[in-house]
């Protein structure tokens, strides 16, 4: 991948800032990044294939990062939300119960054979995208803690159940692969936290800003990218192991300097270069040769917003409701993994995609509308990201 190709994936991923630049419209930034990647990509006027070795590879280093920072942005450490977790918890099963049914009835009909799979697509949420148009209008009470706890949920369980979900026949090995992964991260946890008892942490933390260093970001990438490797040996999505070890540093707690340093690597560079691999890579003339792949994406995605609407049981605002039905991550590792293992039919994988799509317009227009009923900042960064 040439330097020239790099530029030209910068410049398109500035659609996001320039997007989010119109306040009224209360849009989050990977919306513009993901349509400069079709505008470039595989369905629109092909300047630069994702599948080149290189800009997948960095790609992943901008999904598991993306999915490290949103991780660590989880307020486990707040008591408020600690208290929200179990009406979280409720709304996220009863999302749950719909998209079972909606997912055996939606396989039935296409005759994919995918129940399982599209339940869980269904029953996601994505932190990555709701988080940051939770924290773009201001959302506060206990409606947004609810919110916040229930993403959370969601996004954990699915990104744990996915692997089984997809290729059932190897749901032993994918278990054994996630628990490894959680299991790695859980250690790295309790060795954090004894450095940080010992006060090693804090004396390397020191000798960091006092050399500049940037000892904390090194370890944290470290970490990352074993736990990144663990995951691709054990055919476990880099999902899991980046939002782990996020989860991971939230529970101990993230430095401010670690995390301005994680916003400038992430939100400067890798993550909107794999919201533009991502666009990219979406090949939307696989779903004009298979018009029914359409209808899929866009039953799959209706399904979804219809799951969450079941919080209004639990109290919860619709618009709440329809902002959790949100998903990204998810799905792109679904599209991934199904292609990568040859288990999606022809247009399936687009059809995935155009499901994701489908709830990222929900969850704009949903976020939009709340916040013209919401006094709040109109900032659009993420969410527990220090301000430039």
């Amino acid at each position: 991948m040439s330097f020239s190709l790099l530029a030209l994936v910068v410049l398109v991923g500035l659609l996001g800032p320039v997007l989010v630049g119109r306040s009224s419209w209360h849009l989050p930034v990977v919306v513009g990044e993901l349509l400069g990647g079709i505008l470039i990509g595989a369905s629109g006027l092909r300047l630069i294939d994702a599948g080149e070795p290189t800009f997948t590879a960095l790609a992943n280093i901008g999904f598991a990062l993306t999915m490290f920072v949103v991780g660590s942005h989880i307020p486990v450490r707040d008591q408020a939300v600690r208290s929200a977790l179990g009406r979280g918890a409720v709304g996220a099963v009863l999302a749950a119960v719909v998209a079972v049914a909606a997912g055996l009835a939606i396989a039935a009909l296409f005759g994919t054979g995918h129940p399982a799979l599209y339940a869980v697509l269904i029953a996601s949420s994505s932190a990555a995208l709701v988080l940051p148009i939770a924290a773009a209008i201001g959302l506060t009470g206990p409606s947004s803690l609810q919110l916040v706890a229930q993403v959370a949920i969601a996004d954990t369980l699915c990104i744990v159940a996915l692997p089984l979900a997809i290729d059932p026949a190897n749901s032993a090995p994918a278990a054994l692969g996630a628990l490894a992964v959680m299991g790695i991260a859980v250690l790295a946890f309790f060795g954090l936290l004894a450095l940080d008892r010992l006060g090693l942490r804090q004396r390397g933390h020191k000798l960091s800003e006092r050399r500049k260093f940037a000892l904390e970001l090194r370890i944290s990438l470290l970490l990352l990218f074993a736990l990144a490797g663990l995951a691709q040996l054990t055919h476990v999505s880099i999902m899991l192991a980046g939002f782990a070890l996020g989860l991971v540093v939230a529970a101990i707690g993230e430095p401010r300097r670690l995390a301005r340093q994680l916003f400038a690597v992430t939100d400067g560079f890798f993550g909107p270069l794999f919201f533009v691999w991502l666009g990219a890579s979406i090949q939307l003339s696989h779903l004009a040769a298979h018009p029914l792949m359409i209808l899929l994406g866009v039953c799959l995605g209706a399904a979804a917003i219809v799951a969450h609407l079941a919080v209004r049981l639990v109290g919860q605002p619709l618009l709440l409701g329809v902002m959790a039905a949100g998903q990204l991550g998810v799905p792109v590792a679904a599209a991934t993994l199904g292609t990568q293992l040859h288990l999606l039919r022809p247009g399936e994988d687009a059809a995935l995609l155009l499901g994701a799509l489908v709830t990222v317009a929900a969850t704009t227009v949903a976020g939009s509308l709340r916040a013209r009923r919401t006094a709040g900042p109109t900032d659009s960064a993420r969410p527990g990201v220090p301000a430039e």
